[in-house]
């Protein structure tokens, strides 16, 4: 049923078990030292933990691309087809869990087998082509399936403008992400267009509820897509992503950056010289080297991940979960391979105290974006970093001015200090939306963050207003034999109704207000068969829905805030920037 656990439980269980996954495949190759690193990462990694606490499925799609890499590195050792047809597999449910999202892996298990299979160029190739198939038909399974039902024995697909699963996956959830096209999230208006789906149906509080947000679809409540939402005070239509979505501007610098380095770049220096330590230790034997196939799969898996947050026009910060993994893996095995070369002494030894120096700077610059936090957190990673740095430093030193060198009784604790101490910002992180934010649906990590689920969603109503207690007595004793106990713009509009009441509600622009499910004759038919005949909007606005908000104002009157017993219910409104009214259908 629709609680907080069986919404909330599946997400915890699959950061759980995205912990554990990572220290076995980690540990496989590179030792229990290394998994445990890796599994530390993860585990207190700030926008993993809270998405691990929320109701986005990226933790879940998380758990799923890294059984996909379990099984890729199976097939990559062995050469079995079943180990990569099973891997197809896996990530064509990715992608019926966040779409094209799932797709970023791609490049790194296909880059794997290709490179690491024990056969010869051409049936790796035919191997990948098998795959390929496979994983397109699992993947558009649920899309060709929606999309061949006539649309007028479906719901219409929120976030669209054609009202098409495939738009949905392939434009708003994927390309678009990549070039900043809105489509269906505000991209022009639609009001005049002719919908293509059937007007929405009852939502009873099963979906599409402030905890239930998604990646648009089948319902009445699709639009921002993905679990999106705006922050406080925005406004309809388009825009520049980079304000829209809080994500900086597009260049190689973006990740070790705010406002985005706080969320994924603590321990980004550290993996990314432990990658190359990696491939600097070994030469180049790809299909019997565990270790070197290890590195092309998390090495890949952070590249392809590095390059689309990079370039990409609008996502959400939480999206870097799915990049937490290859972070964690690489930081593990950074550590391990690092520590070996500075034993050994060489060239290779320096990367060590490298990677520590550009860590803790790294960490440095973020906090000091925050003087209050910067103030506790610096000193202690500024003072273990130099004593681990400055230890390891005059252990290599030393025996060249014929002075007496640390012994390893003193690098081992001061080195694992110092790195410990690169996870004290990062949990911190993590910590402080926990422990001081009043939203459950928090999804950025850090001090002074407001973005949730429960902000002001583009176009419409706010929560506050809409769940006066007022107004939802009014509503319940005069709803009479409608089916929807009233209709608003958007589905943040009717959230805590539904909630409140466990009565549906009509969204009628879907999640954002913008999917142009209705014509004016439709809603006009919705009203006058005694459907619906209360609506909560914005009567001064115009928008993708002015054609419906027009025919509401002449043909419905306004409920008196008198007869409501609360002024409450008039609130700032994103969309048309005016105060909410009531109107209601008397039939004239």
């Amino acid at each position: 049923g629709f609680n907080s656990v069986s919404i909330l439980l599946p997400q915890a269980l699959a950061g759980v078990l995205s912990v554990w996954l990572l220290y076995y495949l980690v540990r496989r190759h590179f030792g229990v030292i290394a998994g445990l690193l890796a599994a530390l990462a993860l585990a207190l990694n700030p926008i993993s933990i809270l998405t691990n606490r929320n109701v986005t499925i990226d933790s879940t799609l998380t758990l799923v691309l890294l059984l996909g890499a379990w099984t890729v590195l199976k097939a990559a050792e062995t050469g079995r087809l079943r180990w990569l047809l099973l891997t197809a597999f896996i990530v064509g449910i990715g992608f019926n869990i966040k779409t094209l999202e799932a797709y970023v892996v791609v490049p790194a298990y296909g880059l794997l087998y290709l490179l690491a299979a024990p056969h010869r160029l051409r049936k790796r190739i035919g191997h990948l082509a098998l795959a390929g198939v496979l994983l397109l038909a699992i993947s558009l399974s649920w899309v060709v399936a929606v999309d061949l039902t006539p649309a007028s024995q479906r719901p219409y697909v929120g976030s669209t403008q054609d009202n098409s699963e495939l738009s949905l996956a392939l434009g708003y959830n994927g390309i678009q992400r990549l070039l900043g096209s809105f489509g269906g999230f505000g991209g022009g208006s639609s009001a005049n267009r002719a919908p293509n789906g059937t007007p929405p149906s009852g939502n009873t509080g099963r979906t599409g509820t402030s905890s239930t947000p998604g990646n648009g679809g089948s319902t009445n409540t699709g639009g921002i897509g993905a679990g999106q939402q705006r922050p406080s005070g925005g406004s309809g239509g388009g825009g520049g992503a980079g304000g829209l979505f809080d994500i900086g501007t597009p260049g190689p610098l973006r990740l070790f950056t705010q406002p985005l380095a706080g969320q994924i770049a603590w321990l980004l220096p550290f993996a990314l010289l432990g990658a190359v330590a990696l491939a600097w230790q070994r030469r180049p034997r790809l299909q019997s080297d565990r270790k070197q196939q290890s590195l092309v799969l998390w090495g890949m898996w952070l590249l392809t991940m590095g390059i689309f947050f990079s370039v990409a026009s609008f996502f959400h910060q939480y999206y870097f979960t799915v990049m937490a993994p290859a972070i964690a893996a690489l930081f593990g095995i950074g550590v391990v391979t690092m520590w070996q070369d500075y034993r050994r002494g060489g060239w290779r030894g320096w990367l060590l105290p490298i990677a520590l120096v550009a860590t803790v700077a790294e960490q440095v610059y973020i906090l000091s974006q925050y003087p209050t936090w910067g103030q506790r957190l610096i000193p202690p990673l500024v003072v273990l970093g130099v004593i681990a740095v400055g230890a390891l430093l005059i252990a290599r030193i030393a025996p060249r001015l014929h002075l007496r060198a640390p012994g390893r009784r003193f690098l081992v604790p001061a080195l694992t200090a110092g790195v410990l101490v690169l996870l004290l910002a990062p949990t911190a992180w993590a910590a402080i939306p926990i422990l001081t934010s009043t939203q459950a649906d928090t999804l950025v990590a850090g001090p002074t963050q407001t973005t949730s689920f429960g902000g002001n969603v583009g176009g419409g109503q706010s929560a506050n207003a809409s769940s006066d207690a007022a107004l939802i007595r009014y509503l319940e004793a005069h709803q009479g034999t409608a089916k929807y106990l009233v209709a608003v713009l958007n589905s943040k509009g009717a959230d805590a109704i539904i909630l409140a009441t466990n009565k549906p509600v009509m969204t009628l622009g879907g999640f954002s207000g913008t999917d142009p499910i209705l014509t004016t004759s439709q809603l006009a038919a919705l009203v006058k068969s005694g459907q619906v005949k209360y609506f909560l909007i914005n009567g001064s606005g115009g928008g993708s829905q002015s054609a419906l908000i027009t025919w509401i104002t002449q043909n419905c009157k306004v409920v008196p805030s008198s007869q409501l017993q609360s002024s409450s219910t008039s609130s700032s409104s994103g969309g048309f920037g005016g105060a909410e009214q009531l109107y209601e259908y008397t039939g004239a």
